[in-house]
């Protein structure tokens, strides 16, 4: 059981391939940060293939299995951009979008042998794919007087916090990645600081 900050994601875009009766299914995974990148990745792959017949897709975001997307792209309802997510939800994968590409190969499959094209070739890429185990953390700025610099670079540094940008003059402005697990307490310690300011950003 992971625990409730952490999920599962792959390193890097992998490839599979799967073939039934002529017909070929071409599938990629890539790690996704936000639904904005799946409208590029699809228009390149169209691009590289431009005279396969449907590119399928699904996506999933974040810890919540509810936040995901599915693309038949042509095919029958149901045969195509699910049986991509239940891998992706089997597997318990997120953070994530695969993209088949098919290539009509002059017989039909049918139904079930559409849904299991779509699941085989998913299964295929994701086989190539090195998964990976990321922790869901929150993005706050701290800003602070100068004077204060040790202080707030010594609870970076006991807590292990990720650096993501800093700005040192008179008045000091850090952007802090700190895991979900540990914002209270961090946020804890930096607000017994007297005059430090603390701003949510963004979750990763």
């Amino acid at each position: 059981m992971l625990f409730d900050d952490t999920y599962q994601t792959i390193q890097q875009p992998a490839e599979g391939i799967f073939r039934d009766r002529g017909s070929k299914f071409l599938g990629y995974a890539y790690p996704i940060s936000s639904d904005n990148d799946i409208k590029a990745i699809v228009a390149k792959l169209k691009a590289e293939h431009p005279k396969a017949n449907h590119h399928c897709w699904a996506m999933r975001l974040g810890t919540d299995r509810s936040v995901f997307r599915v693309n038949d792209d042509g095919e029958p309802s149901g045969t195509a951009g699910r049986p991509i997510l239940n891998i992706l939800l089997s597997k318990d994968i997120t953070n994530i979008l695969v993209v088949v590409v098919r290539y009509f190969g002059g017989t039909l499959l049918g139904v079930p042998g559409l849904i299991n094209a779509y699941k085989v070739a998913t299964e295929e890429a994701l086989k190539e794919a090195t998964i990976i185990q990321k922790t869901v953390n929150d993005v706050y700025t701290v800003s602070f007087d100068y004077l204060q610099m040790n202080d707030v670079m010594r609870i970076i540094k006991e807590d292990d916090l990720i650096v993501l940008n800093q700005q040192f003059d008179n008045d000091c402005n850090i952007q802090l990645s700190i895991r979900k697990m540990q914002v209270e307490h961090v946020l804890g310690k930096i607000g017994k600081m007297s005059g430090v300011k603390i701003k949510y950003d963004r979750s990763l």
